[in-house]
């Protein structure tokens, strides 16, 4: 097949829109998307939401088993803003940015 007639195929590519970083190493994560879920005592889902909360966990996508990263849940929220968050976990300290990309 020549070069003229090859057939495009149209593709999405997505830029990170999230970058979190971990206070104690530097550690940073980044991804498109991000979800705060909820456990049950027993540590099975409970329910997962759009906003950070005490007691919530932070999820990266993608959302499935290859995700980019889970916090332990949230101790305490330090400092909120509309593009950025720095809260306390179970074991660690992190901050996250909502990227200029969307």
């Amino acid at each position: 097949m020549s070069k003229l007639n090859q057939v495009k195929i149209p593709v999405d590519i997505q830029s990170n829109n999230w970058k979190l970083v971990r206070e104690r190493d530097g550690l940073t994560k980044q991804s498109v998307e991000v979800m705060w879920v909820e456990f049950k005592e027993d540590g099975t889902f409970k329910s997962k939401h759009d906003e950070p909360a005490v007691d919530r966990s932070l999820i990266m996508s993608p959302f499935n088993q290859f995700f980019t990263w889970q916090t332990t849940t949230i101790t305490e929220i330090l400092e909120e803003r509309e593009d950025y968050i720095k809260f306390k976990t179970q074991n660690s300290n992190y901050e996250l940015w909502k990227l200029g990309n969307d």
